[in-house]
């Protein structure tokens, strides 16, 4: 009697084991295709924002290559840079960038440089930085991340670009400087690899490569 007992009840706790294992992982896999289908659309809005339909001719969601540079665009998985042109000529570029030392982890950013190297605009796709503190890069939240607007590899200096507590030009956050320290780090190295690679960003999609570092 007291084995049965026993055999029904370690019974119950591993169909319970089964069934509270089985909903954790259905609510990881729901929950992360959400969060994706957010960037996804995050990323719609901005391209429109960053670089309007009168300023190309060009389908930007095609128009794309996959790239991998983990020290300059900060992700070891391939990101997308999307192509903008007029009458089949370079107009801009917009790369998907991690910043991957935020204070909370990684901070996914939407970066448009115009193909004469200059910033057309900067956008926050996701990020986990604290409300209120940290979330001022969201450009509903505040204009900082509009400063970046007009910037260039050369303006400012190599040593200005910086947040203002490290002898920098852009502002930081009060009580949150690792915040916008990481977006001006990250957009500064997507600049220096623009400059490096801005050829090959823009060759046609019948010829292009991988775009991956060597």
């Amino acid at each position: 009697m007291l084995l049965s007992h026993m055999f029904k009840t370690a019974l119950a706790l591993g169909l319970f084991a089964v069934v509270g294992t089985s909903l954790v992982a259905l609510t990881f896999v729901s929950t992360e295709e959400r969060i994706a289908e957010n960037e996804r659309q995050a990323i719609l809005r901005n391209l429109n924002t960053l670089v309007p339909a009168t300023q190309r001719d060009n389908d930007m969601l095609t128009d794309t290559i996959q790239v991998v540079s983990t020290d300059l665009l900060g992700s070891r998985r391939p990101l997308t840079i999307y192509r903008a042109r007029i009458e089949g000529e370079p107009v801009a570029a917009v790369f998907e960038t991690i910043a991957p030392d935020g204070y909370n982890g990684r901070i996914k950013l939407l970066i448009a440089v115009h193909y004469d190297g200059m910033i057309a605009g900067v956008r926050v796709v996701s990020h986990r930085e604290t409300p209120g503190l940290g979330d001022g890069i969201e450009a509903d939240r505040s204009d900082w991340i509009l400063d970046f607007d007009g910037r260039s590899l050369s303006d400012p200096s190599k040593e200005s670009w910086r947040v203002k507590k490290d002898g920098g030009v852009f502002d930081q956050f009060t009580g949150a400087t690792i915040t916008p320290r990481a977006v001006v780090k990250a957009v500064h190295k997507c600049l220096q690899y623009f400059a490096a690679k801005r050829e090959s960003v823009f060759v046609p999609a019948m010829t292009e490569h991988n775009g991956n570092d060597q």
